[in-house]
C-alpha cells in the first residue's frame, strides 16, 4: 500500500442490539499503527483512554500494558452493555501523505449513513469525533457543522430526529488533554441517556 492508493475500511460498523448512540470517526490509521484489530486501534489515539475515564474512572481500563495493546473483548463487552455503536465516515479513502492525519485524507466513498441508521431504530444521536467526521456527517445531513458540545438536529425522511454532536478529535495531534476531551464525551453520553 503506497500513498495515493485507495484503501477500503477494514471493519464493518459495530452495532450492538438496541444501540442508542453512534460514534463516528473518519478512518483507521495504516495497519502498521494498529495495536488491535478494531476501531481506534492506534495506541496514541485518545478514544479508549477517554472511554476508560468515563466508564471506569481509569484512562488505562481498556489498555493491555503488558502487550502494549488493548483488550478488544473488554471493549466490545462495554459497548454492548452500554448500547454504543461505532463506525467511520470514510468507507474508501486515499491518503495524500504517509500518515494518519485527517487533514491529508481524501474520502473517496462515504458511509451510507441514512441506510445504517435505518438498521438502528433506537439510535437517537451521533457523536462525530473530530472536525472532518463532523463535516462529513453535517454534509450528509444537510446541516451546518455544529459547534463542539452543542448538538444540531437532523430529521430523517422517516421523521425520526437524530442529534448530531461534534466532539473533540481523539487524535493526540488535537491539543487537549484526554481528561478535557472526556468532559465533552461525557456530556454527550449523559445527555443522550447512555450513562447516568
Amino acid at each position: 500500500m503506497t500513498v495515493n492508493d485507495i484503501e477500503t475500511h477494514p471493519w464493518p460498523p459495530f452495532i450492538p442490539e438496541g444501540a442508542g448512540v453512534l460514534f463516528l470517526g473518519t478512518f483507521p490509521p495504516q495497519p502498521k499503527r494498529w495495536a488491535m484489530n478494531f476501531y481506534y486501534p492506534n495506541r496514541t489515539n485518545d478514544f479508549w483512554k477517554i472511554m476508560g475515564i468515563i466508564m471506569e474512572n481509569n484512562p488505562e481500563a481498556f489498555y493491555d500494558k503488558a502487550n502494549k495493546s488493548y483488550h478488544p473483548e473488554k471493549i466490545k463487552e462495554m459497548l454492548v452493555k452500554r448500547r454504543i455503536a461505532l463506525a467511520d465516515t470514510g468507507i474508501k479513502v486515499r491518503r495524500l501523505r504517509d500518515n494518519a492525519s485527517d487533514k491529508f485524507l481524501e474520502i473517496v466513498e462515504t458511509l451510507d449513513l441514512p441506510a445504517l441508521l435505518e438498521t438502528m431504530p433506537q439510535c437517537r444521536a451521533i457523536g462525530a469525533a473530530g472536525e472532518k467526521a463532523a463535516s462529513v456527517v453535517a454534509s450528509i445531513a444537510g446541516i451546518p457543522i455544529p459547534p463542539i458540545g452543542i448538538p444540531s438536529q437532523w430529521t430523517l425522511p422517516s421523521g425520526r430526529i437524530i442529534g448530531i454532536w461534534r466532539l473533540p478529535s481523539t487524535s493526540r495531534a488535537y491539543p487537549l488533554a484526554p481528561e478535557k476531551k472526556a468532559e465533552a464525551f461525557r456530556k454527550f453520553l449523559k445527555e443522550e441517556g447512555i450513562i447516568g
